[in-house]
């Protein structure tokens, strides 16, 4: 995806997927979907700290930032 976007970590009925989102559009409007946890993965939101590294800014979000435990109480 060129451009903005974000990745979500979604509950869909019994399974978890990830879903891309661009711009401002949100899995909250969508039925039988709950939104667990999600990263926003436009160049604004890593390039002062990694510049051209956005892999390193995932690992970097998935390992030290993401709150698991807010997800897994959201995940029911």
């Amino acid at each position: 995806q060129f451009g903005s976007g974000w990745a979500w970590l979604v509950k869909e009925g019994n399974k978890l997927s990830v879903m891309k989102t661009p711009n401002a559009e949100t899995p909250l409007t969508k039925a039988g979907v709950t939104p667990l946890l999600t990263i926003d993965v436009w160049e604004h939101a890593y390039y002062v700290d990694y510049r051209n590294a956005r892999p390193k800014y995932i690992e970097t979000f998935l390992s030290s930032l993401a709150n698991w435990d807010f997800a897994a109480k959201n995940l029911g």
